[in-house]
């Protein structure tokens, strides 16, 4: 493991006023985003509009540290023959790869998900950091439920996490760790914090056990949030201040970065509560956003599979970068949108 070089791509992800543009939907995935605008979601199509999203270059260049692929994207080259990967470098951002397969109903665990894999990680990364990848990341699934989540879905899951993230160190990749409470359902915002806590406890416990390096990782939480079919719903000042309380108690201050998940929220919602929590300051680790939807849902619409709108659909995306990466240094406002 060199530590050095782990604790340089994390510090580098994490940058003054930069989040994490996630664009690793698998294919099934961004085939739902296509269809929403009518657009086949073929090898081509794919390319060209991420290609677009990573030539956006002012935005990628001042507030995008890093983007997440999938093995797709990863492999592909843009239309004048440049990797993708190359395209992204080329603005100062670093390249990431998701290398989970998907979260997978859990074995006696009606309601629970596990995420699988683990099987034959070490040769893909290797692979993954020739092909030039600096970090990646793995997600794990905890939903709340009458019962749920279970102490053996938490354990499952942030062991997966942290046997991951040790092999990721092996390779010189640094991990992002997402173990992400999802947000549909009754539950109270309460709910959410005992369970979010429950949670980046077990993590924490398990990335201790496997002996991975603090200071070369990433964390990708959710925010402590009132669940969608509640008729409650936490405010803006409440949901910076629970989330930040359950991280100083659960997260360590050897971790340089924690960048959130938008998780369903809007795209509004999304950088507000980053804002807030920004101001609230007085914080041991940077504090931004690693974001799909709420960077992708306005340039996708823009878009529309039309090679004209590009333009249209660069200035939604540079938009909402912008936007974001104010919202990381709590330097945003409502009348800025």
């Amino acid at each position: 493991m060199n530590k050095q070089a782990l604790e340089t791509i994390a510090q580098a992800m994490v940058t003054d006023g930069k989040g994490i543009l996630a664009a690793d939907e698998s294919t099934g995935t961004i085939k739902k985003r296509f269809d929403s605008i009518n657009v086949d979601s073929t090898e081509d199509n794919r390319r060209d509009y991420r290609e677009m999203l990573f030539r956006t270059e002012d935005a990628m260049r001042e507030h995008i540290s890093g983007v997440i692929l999938f093995d797709e994207t990863l492999r592909q080259k843009a239309a004048d023959g440049t990797p993708l990967a190359q395209v992204i470098a080329d603005t100062g951002a670093l390249p990431g790869i998701k290398v989970d397969a998907g979260a997978k109903p859990m074995a006696g665990h009606d309601g629970e998900m596990v995420t699988e894999g683990l099987d034959g990680l070490r040769d893909r990364l290797n692979e993954y950091h020739a092909l030039g990848a600096k970090f990646a990341k793995w997600r794990a699934v905890i939903n709340i439920a009458d019962g749920l989540p279970s102490a053996a879905c938490l354990a499952a899951n942030t062991h997966a996490l942290a046997r991951y993230a040790a092999l990721c160190q092996e390779a010189e990749i640094v991990p992002i760790v997402e173990p992400e409470v999802i947000m549909d359902g009754t539950h109270t915002v309460e709910r959410c914090y005992e369970v979010t806590t429950a949670a980046l406890t077990s993590l924490y416990e398990q990335l201790g056990q496997q002996g991975v390096h603090l200071e070369g990782t990433i964390l990708k939480p959710n925010m402590v949030v009132s669940g969608t079919e509640n008729s409650v719903q936490a405010g803006l000042e409440q949901v910076a201040e629970m989330t930040l309380d359950c991280f100083h108690k659960c997260v360590p201050e050897a971790v340089p970065g924690i960048v959130f998940l938008s998780g369903g929220q809007s795209d509004h919602d999304a950088t507000a509560h980053l804002d807030a929590m920004n101001k609230i300051g007085g914080l041991p680790w940077k504090l931004s956003f690693s974001y799909g939807r709420a960077l992708q849902a306005a340039p996708l619409k823009a878009w529309g599979g039309k090679a004209e709108n590009t333009a249209t659909a660069q200035a939604a995306f540079a938009h909402r970068a912008k936007m974001n990466g104010l919202a990381a240094r709590g330097a945003w406002s409502a009348d800025m949108e």
